[in-house]
């Protein structure tokens, strides 16, 4: 026997009061929202249902009961009525128990029920039955902690949140569906088999301040089909919070972690926040799974809000793969790095032929550049410039190999504008999304003609050697030389 109702809303019929006059109520929208959605998603109108009596709060209806064998998923509208509504928290139990028949509640690795919350619950106050569901939430709190809901009449940007929650919530609901739609004929659900680390990411839970932007990164990964972990709350005592990341990142060929302003939950058993411990244990993970792989994201500008994130972050001045980017950047880094393949035999510093330096420079500054190729491949370099020929997609593509297997790069800062230089300097610190796992041997930034302060000022920074004249390259090239010496040394 196969299912007749795709979704079943459970709620409290206070929460589709309408606020206004002539206006439908937030259920009410909601559930013409998500059918429409759903609908778009899988080609086809889902079959939702509700209790559509006003006095339902009041006595339990057996006939809901009886449909629930040939329900496929329910959808969990939590508030503070609803917690505490007899009925909701019973059709929440009828639903478990229907399920138990018909192929669980737990398929593979997901729940047959969704929570969404509407307005904030204390977790504890949550039902056992959603108590250990992720959830969505269609709210956020303002800067005095007051909750507010996504709604239409709070404006266009809080209509914009809502229907980002509402796709986030369809896409994942269609996955479900899509599961149960290939339903045996001996009533049991074919499971899905576990996703294999090539297709399984864990994006570190974060602070509250990123929220928002590790639901985008979330979501544009899960549409081109990853796996994205974890998929229940981690646990608030540590030695089953070490125990579950651990297990999280053994099924994972990336961790991504987001660093915003604040410190973050500190684990109980623990003294520092599950932002660092989940770092830290990624860490440990990379040591021992040569395949697995880390990046490290914090927004341009991040000021931290405690002296304990202030630390934090210090410490992460050093990480080779921490990126200070912006999100489109961070997008674009997971992009190339998921899409990289490994080039060990490449990466390594050449150690008996000559030293790679990737010469970046703009199409307009061939000529001028001439002088410094020309010195340099004098100096015995195997000097590459970047392709110039090509569509996008292959210029792009030859640009990141070059930084993935150059020993030195030296930007070339000519006939340019600062936009330009921002982004070859953004490319940079980029390489280990490119693929990259060892440090460059130098770094430099060659300001030509003409010299200029506004060209200085763009030129400036510390995460290259700033090079303006010929004897300034000299130097530049006889501490290459010096660093390679060294390096063959310790090997």
């Amino acid at each position: 026997m196969g299912f007749e109702d795709d979704i079943f809303i459970s709620y409290a019929h206070i929460d589709n009061h309408p606020l206004t006059e002539g206006q439908e109520g937030w259920i009410s929208d909601f559930h013409r929202a998500l059918e429409r959605r759903v609908g778009e998603l899988r080609g086809k109108t889902p079959k939702i249902w509700r209790d559509l009596k006003l006095q339902g709060n009041d006595y339990f209806d057996d006939i809901i009961v009886g449909r629930f064998p040939k329900v496929t998923l329910l959808l969990s509208v939590l508030s503070p009525r609803y917690v505490k509504s007899e009925w909701c928290v019973k059709e929440l139990q009828k639903f478990c128990e229907a399920a138990a028949t018909n192929g669980g509640v737990r398929v593979a690795d997901k729940s047959r029920i969704f929570k969404v919350i509407k307005t904030p619950v204390e977790r504890n106050e949550h039902p056992a039955e959603v108590q250990e569901l992720l959830g969505y939430e269609f709210y956020e709190l303002d800067q005095s902690g007051r909750p507010i809901e996504f709604n239409v009449i709070f404006g266009s940007e809080y209509l914009y949140k809502y229907w980002t929650k509402i796709n986030d919530l369809a896409y994942d609901i269609k996955q479900m569906l899509d599961r149960f739609s290939s339903y045996s004929n001996n009533g049991v659900v074919e499971e899905t088999p576990v996703a294999s680390p090539e297709t399984t990411i864990y994006l570190a839970e974060t602070t509250s301040d990123l929220i928002e932007e590790r639901n985008k990164v979330k979501r544009e990964l899960q549409q081109r089909g990853y796996v994205i972990l974890p998929e229940q709350p981690l646990p608030f005592y540590y030695p089953d919070f070490e125990r579950v990341v651990r297990e999280n990142l053994e099924r994972c060929k990336l961790s991504i972690h987001l660093i915003g302003a604040n410190y973050g939950m500190v684990p109980e058993g623990e003294e520092r926040s599950l932002i660092v411990l989940q770092n830290e244990l990624a860490i440990q993970h990379a040591q021992k799974s040569p395949e697995f792989s880390r990046l490290v994201w914090m927004p341009v500008g991040l000021q931290p809000q405690e002296p304990r994130q202030e630390e934090f972050i210090t410490s992460l001045q050093s990480e080779p793969n921490l990126l200070q980017t912006s999100l489109e950047e961070l997008k674009t880094i997971i992009k190339d790095k998921l899409n990289s393949k490994p080039q060990p035999a490449k990466e390594a510093l050449a150690e008996d032929g000559p030293l790679r330096v990737y010469l970046i420079c703009d199409q307009r500054d061939l000529e001028a550049i001439a002088p410094v190729d020309n010195y340099l491949f004098d100096q015995g370099f195997e000097v590459i410039l970047p392709l110039f020929e090509g569509d996008e997609a292959q210029v792009r593509q030859d640009h990141q190999e070059q930084l993935q297997i150059c020993d030195v790069v030296i930007i070339y800062c000519g006939n340019i504008q600062e936009p330009w230089v921002r982004t070859k300097l953004g490319d940079l610190r980029k390489i280990h999304g490119y693929g990259r796992s060892k440090p460059m041997l130098a770094k430099g930034i060659y300001m030509g003609e003409p010299h200029t302060e506004q060209k200085r000022r763009w030129c400036r920074t510390r995460e290259a050697q700033l090079i303006t004249n010929v004897n300034e390259l000299e130097s530049f090239v006889a501490q290459l030389n010096s660093e390679r010496t060294t390096q063959g040394e310790q090997q």
